[in-house]
């Protein structure tokens, strides 16, 4: 067993996307935060690290599923707090769905997923694919509008094309401070502090008071928030009700167990490009998707007798595992990427 990390402390997720929403940049960005990658590949440039393909690379789009492994402490933690550091295993999802049989084997074997939408574009039809793939196998959701400083870029609109095309039970976890060449931080519905990026890759996060020019906003979305959070908790819903600050530790255990079970879908947003919010979408994984525990065991066959078998998330069951994924590579031959149960 993994004494360093525990199955409570891993994270078994995809980036889920429509294929121009910017995907391998969020990826690159996270591959960067976490350490795990220290020159930045740009789609454009055709240098990203999980488009490993010839045809990938020349297409800059993500057809096969890699996987990456990288550590995370949230940003609310002490870094040099190793107690706090999360282990995350990245399955790459392809975006295209000529490759829907990729695109279903990739979500077969995770535990959670981030999905990216292109903050001009809003939800594509190709969204909708992949979304209703990922409600086929029951894959809890955070989302991120991406791109919001491109031109035409708005969360509101991409924001309101979830709920009207994908899920009502979408909710604004953030809102920016600016769009398209004027966004410059997001704003934290929760702890209703705002959040700049800055220093090398935007990886010094500044928190600042909530700008006057938003913070009525900002009171209605956290109002609307909260709502909804307690909506799914008696508890906390008579306490509302009495008209009592509900603490954030427990709004976050809430939403946490509402979003695993897709009752809540919480929506982050930022700009991978502009290297803004996507350490806090990072949290937001660590915060709301499932560990391994988190999850109802699988079910599987015999292959000796044909019987109906599962097996729970533990170090103590018998080795069962999914392969997903075949690839040969020209330095190691093949390759069978496989999820171990």
């Amino acid at each position: 067993m993994n004494r360093d990390y525990p199955l409570e402390k891993v994270r078994n997720f995809g980036i889920i996307a429509h294929i121009d929403a910017g995907k391998t940049t969020t990826s690159e960005r996270i591959l960067y935060y976490t350490g795990s990658s220290h020159k930045i590949g740009e789609v454009h440039e055709g240098e990203a690290t999980t488009d490993w393909m010839e045809q990938e690379k020349e297409r800059g789009i993500t057809i096969t599923a890699a996987a990456i492994t990288c550590f995370w402490v949230p940003t609310y933690e002490k870094a040099s707090d190793l107690s706090k550091k999360h282990r995350f295993n990245i399955i790459d999802t392809p975006g295209h769905v000529d490759f829907t049989v990729e695109v279903e084997r990739s979500l077969k074997v995770l535990d959670g997923g981030v999905v990216v939408f292109d903050g001009v574009a809003g939800v594509e039809p190709q969204s909708e694919t992949v979304w209703r793939q990922a409600d086929k196998y029951h894959v809890p959701r955070i989302c991120f509008i991406n791109k919001l400083d491109r031109t035409g870029g708005s969360f509101e609109k991409s924001y309101k094309s979830i709920l009207d095309r994908l899920t009502k039970n979408a909710v604004r976890m953030q809102i920016p401070i600016g769009e398209e060449d004027k966004f410059e931080a997001v704003i934290d519905l929760l702890k209703m502090k705002a959040y700049y990026f800055e220093g090398d890759m935007g990886s010094t996060i500044r928190e600042e008071e909530i700008p006057a020019s938003h913070l009525e906003d900002a009171k209605k979305f956290r109002a609307e928030l909260v709502e909804k959070i307690v909506a799914e908790d008696d508890a906390l819903m008579s306490e509302y009700l009495e008209g009592k600050e509900i603490p954030i530790v427990d709004l976050k255990r809430v939403l946490r167990k509402a979003t695993i079970g897709e009752a809540i879908v919480p929506v982050f947003t930022g700009s991978a490009l502009k290297n803004k919010g996507v350490q806090l979408v990072l949290d937001g994984v660590i915060d709301y998707l499932p560990s391994p525990l988190d999850i109802p065991s699988v079910k599987g066959t015999d292959p000796k007798t044909g019987e109906p078998m599962e097996r729970k998330a533990s170090d103590s069951e018998p080795f069962s595992a999914l392969a997903f994924k075949l690839q040969s590579d020209p330095y190691v031959g093949q390759l069978t990427y496989f999820r171990v149960y």
